[in-house]
């Protein structure tokens, strides 16, 4: 009696585990049959008519066409721009979430300015596990904070290195607020400069240094700035103080800034700095102890860490 009822819960345990295993393939069947519903077709019906492009968004994607050829040449072209239409419903808005978040849409990143840094191709390709995942929540995230009713929407063909794929491109009258492409590229810029006080009555001379990294979008607009400023106090040859600041910041992405000085007094003044900058799909991390930003993930980024001394 006692092996028959072990052979029965053995029997039971097996049947269960075999419901969970269904159970799970159906889901999985479910989730993969619902993405291939999802396409523009589907898109397309919860669309209403829009109306022609607005002047500023027909500059910027001039202007983001002209930049990519003078950086890129013929490795990424625009090579054709539809409009689709005007989001009307939420059931839209959720279906526009899934087409730019899904594993084989098209993204690209990099400074265009270095061609070496330019990736294109399915995000699913550049990811898996919890970085494909992240990578996916931040693409998701930039529609349900920025896209809302009444956004247009536009379909922009493009040619990588002979291969044809498109993107949606999300905007406004007042111009483009989201592309997988070019929203995904940067063209960066570093600067600096330095200044003395020109108060020759004063006792104590002060003297800056200002140094920062600016993102800039495809168009040229500025999108984007992180960077540091150390300020020495001075009389003579001997510094009496220093005092460094720092910022931040970037549209549609993440950014951090650290700063702290390191040497207030003597023969000069001296600060640590970490800053960086990335696009949504990406994410920043500071780490105190060593005084560091880092990168990871999938995105356009720019990282600086480092110590900069200044002498009257």
């Amino acid at each position: 009696m006692k092996k028959l009822v072990t052979t029965f819960k053995l029997f039971a345990l097996a049947m269960v585990l075999s419901l969970t295993s269904c159970q799970n393939e159906s889901t999985e069947v479910l989730q993969d049959n619902a993405t291939k519903k999802e396409s523009i077709s589907d898109l397309k019906k919860e669309l209403s008519p829009a109306q022609t492009l607005s002047n500023n968004v027909q500059i910027q994607l001039e202007e983001s066409k002209k930049n990519l050829e003078q950086y890129l040449k013929n490795d990424l072209q625009m090579t054709g721009i539809n409009v689709l239409g005007t989001l009307s419903t939420e059931r839209g808005i959720a279906i526009s979430q899934n087409l730019i978040s899904s594993k084989d849409t098209y993204v690209a990143f990099g400074n265009i300015t270095d061609p070496n840094s330019v990736k294109v191709g399915k995000i699913g390709s550049f990811n898996s596990g919890e970085e494909l995942s992240a990578a996916q929540k931040g693409l998701t995230d930039v529609i349900a904070q920025e896209v809302k009713m009444n956004t247009d929407v536009l379909e922009i063909t493009w040619n990588h290195k002979g291969e044809q794929f498109t993107s949606l491109c999300f905007y406004n009258k007042d111009g483009i607020i989201w592309d997988n492409v070019l929203g995904g590229l940067v063209m960066m810029d570093r600067g600096s400069n330095v200044e003395t006080s020109t108060d020759t009555q004063a006792k104590v001379v002060s003297k800056w240094f200002k140094e920062w990294w600016t993102a800039k979008w495809l168009w040229g607009s500025k999108r984007g700035e992180a960077g540091y400023k150390i300020t020495i106090y001075y009389n003579g040859s001997t510094v009496s103080n220093t005092d460094v600041s720092d910022w931040g910041n970037i549209s549609l992405g993440k950014a951090k800034s650290e700063s702290k000085v390191i040497k207030r007094t003597g023969a000069y003044g001296q600060c640590r700095y970490a800053l960086g900058l990335c696009t949504p799909t990406g994410s920043l991390s500071f780490n105190s102890s060593n005084f560091s930003v880092s990168f990871s993930g999938l995105g356009s980024n720019i990282v600086s860490n480092g110590t900069k001394s200044l002498y009257p």
